[in-house]
């Protein structure tokens, strides 16, 4: 990214300071090859990230997997937000490898986003992948654009959840998981 390279140049001058100077000769480098990965999500597609991950089987009991951790940088002050995203869904004749279910997180975390998106692409990804019967996503976040500056609240955090199928058709389906996830979920 060398364009990002120069740009970063560009706004070190204009924040006051020296990028020849020697702590910052390197920064341009640094920040364009951080800002790379920061947004690999762009580059990548959901099929390249599940590659063989979905398998027939048996069963149509609950799979949860919790505590999948996300870093993403926020749309509006390009500031980092980060936090745990807890996926379920109930099979229908398919399944995902479970390191998958990451793997999808972070293809639409490393983008410019914000959670509440993030979390909609995470519930119909699943969807899209397993036509499972049903679908939840819970993502808990603390967000820098409101901890180190505006309102600078830094205990603050933002929960997000999407429910598809029996999640959001079945109250019982969805206290389950609830109920599953409430332990992890940040403490008040």
């Amino acid at each position: 990214m060398p364009g990002l390279a120069a740009l970063t140049r560009d706004w070190l001058t204009a924040i006051g300071e020296d990028p020849d100077r020697e702590g910052l000769q390197r920064t341009p480098h640094r920040v364009a090859k951080a800002w790379a990965f920061l947004t690999g999500g762009y580059g990548q597609t959901l099929a390249e990230v599940v590659g063989e991950g979905v398998f027939a089987a048996e069963g149509s009991e609950m799979v949860i997997v919790k505590d999948i951790e996300f870093y993403s940088m926020c749309e509006h002050h390009m500031l980092p937000f980060y936090g745990r995203a807890h996926v379920a869904y109930i099979p229908d004749g398919k399944i995902l490898g479970l390191s998958k279910f990451a793997r999808i997180v972070d293809l639409y975390s490393r983008r410019l986003q914000v959670q509440e998106r993030i979390t909609t692409q995470v519930a119909e990804a699943v969807e899209e992948l397993l036509t499972p019967k049903g679908v939840a996503v819970l993502m808990e976040g603390t967000h820098l654009c409101m901890s180190m500056r505006g309102v600078q609240k830094q205990n603050s955090s933002t929960t997000t959840s999407a429910m598809r199928g029996l999640f959001r058709n079945d109250p019982r389906t969805r206290a389950e998981f609830m109920s599953a996830v409430q332990g992890t979920l940040r403490s008040r």
